[in-house]
């Protein structure tokens, strides 16, 4: 978790203090504590073999399983224990902070869920034949419970130990609602624990772990094709910045300026992502326009310029046999269309501009007016949502601007580093794709 702020460490320890409240102020000697011992190892086992997600704050276990079956069998008190031996999993580079986090928040994900599971009307104890389908209910409450409940801790920690803009997209990309039923799927794992219970006793979770190593495998295996992905995608951004020096650290931030429109207008998961790449990969066309005319200080001649113009089809050349990329590709061949037609390559209007482009004109714009140029200093933020809200239904999409605008006055922006010093290159070379400049023209004519 890297150096916790005041109010984070305060909210990792009221986690924690609040887990283990709940393991001890129940009556611990009426606990069946061997499905307790059990449960309790194939958990450690779990957090130990954890996948690491995309995100390298974010890690899966099917530690789930474990935990709903000790409501089942144990009760809350019982649950809140096995949950709480998280606490002991042992993963390379996890520091003791997020050890006791996640020891805490697992407590809680059994305890409270356990209360659930007998307001509902829950028996707790090995079932039977008899039991059922009288248990289902209960259980299918304790299970949506489980995941609220730890969906929420994880989206609070989040929101308190990352960057105001990139802390809100992993907390909204965690509950992305196909992540919230993959988990429901594998809590279903616990009620196949506790049934089989009274059959195979403590070689239950031996049986079990096979299908839940398998599902482990799996996520490990998307996992790694979502990091295949990124490399891939950085390694074309890094290409381009190498050869342009303007856009270094510009497609990152268009990238999550795009996905701060996505998610204030409420696309839905995968098109998120796909609009994440479309931000990062937007100007890869710029491979194909001649470094002479990238890095010329002087003024354009005419078929220089059209050689810029050209980028954003030279970009759709480049990657158009990427799979991964989908609707990405039609955002980084028109993110230069206008609204009023004014735009380029096609001089597309209105609704005929793909929404992907129309959403990142306006992040590209914007990150451009809020970053130094060779010819300007960076704008306020304040000035630059303005010249937004002026170009609003000439150059970009109203809906988009407004959809930013929020997004901005609730996450906050992150602009480049103004401190961090320029090279020689940098500091001489102009940006020729400015796309503000449109605005300065035509506003002269």
């Amino acid at each position: 978790m890297g150096r916790l702020s005041l109010v984070a460490r305060v909210y990792v320890g009221a986690v924690a203090a609040a887990g283990l409240a709940f393991v001890v102020r129940g009556p611990l000697g009426g606990i069946a504590w061997l499905e307790v011992a059990v449960l309790g190892l194939l958990v450690v086992v779990c957090e130990s073999t954890a996948t690491r997600l995309r995100s390298r704050h974010l890690s899966w276990s099917p530690n789930s399983a474990a935990i709903l079956a000790a409501i089942v069998l144990t009760g809350p008190v019982g649950a809140a224990v096995v949950g709480g031996c998280a606490v002991f999993g042992v993963r390379r580079g996890t520091s003791a902070t997020k050890q006791v986090f996640n020891g805490g928040m697992m407590a809680l994900t059994g305890y409270l869920p356990g209360e659930v599971f007998l307001l509902l009307g829950g028996e707790v104890g090995t079932p039977g034949q008899s039991s059922f389908p009288e248990l289902i209910g209960p259980f299918a409450g304790a299970a949506l419970a489980h995941v609220i409940v730890n969906y929420s801790l994880l989206c609070g920690v989040l929101w308190l130990t990352g960057e105001p803009g990139s802390a809100g997209q992993q907390a909204r990309a965690l509950l992305d609602p196909r992540v919230a039923l993959t988990e429901l799927g594998y809590c279903a794992f616990g009620l196949l624990i506790a049934a089989l219970w009274s059959v195979l006793g403590p070689f239950t979770p031996v049986l079990v772990l096979v299908p839940l190593f398998v599902a482990r495998w799996a996520v490990a295996q998307f996992a790694a094709q979502q990091r295949a992905y990124e490399a891939t995608v950085s390694a074309l951004c890094q290409a381009v910045e190498t050869k342009d020096f303007y856009t270094r650290g510009h497609s990152e931030r268009v990238s999550r300026g795009s996905v701060m429109i996505a998610h204030e207008i409420g696309m839905r998961g995968e098109r998120v992502e796909a609009i994440r790449y479309a931000g990062m990969l937007h100007d890869v066309g710029k491979l194909g326009v001649p470094t002479q005319v990238l890095q010329k200080t002087g003024k354009l001649t005419d078929d220089e310029f059209a050689a810029i113009q050209l980028h954003p089809m030279r970009g759709l050349d480049i990657v158009r046999e990427i799979g991964f990329l989908d609707e990405a590709l039609a955002g980084i061949m028109h993110h230069h269309e206008r609204i009023d037609g004014r735009g380029y390559p096609m001089g597309l209007t209105g609704d005929e501009i793909p929404e992907f482009a129309r959403v990142l004109a306006v992040a590209d714009a914007f990150d451009s007016m809020t970053s130094t140029r060779s010819y300007r200093g960076a704008r306020p933020v304040p000035e630059a949502i303005a010249e937004l809200r002026r170009w609003s239904g000439t150059q970009f999409d109203p809906a988009f601007v407004d959809a930013f605008v929020a997004a901005i006055e609730r996450d906050g922006w992150t602009g480049p580093d103004t401190a961090a010093p320029q090279s020689a290159g940098a500091a001489a070379a102009h940006d020729h794709d400015d796309p503000t400049a449109p605005l300065r023209i035509i506003e002269s004519l």
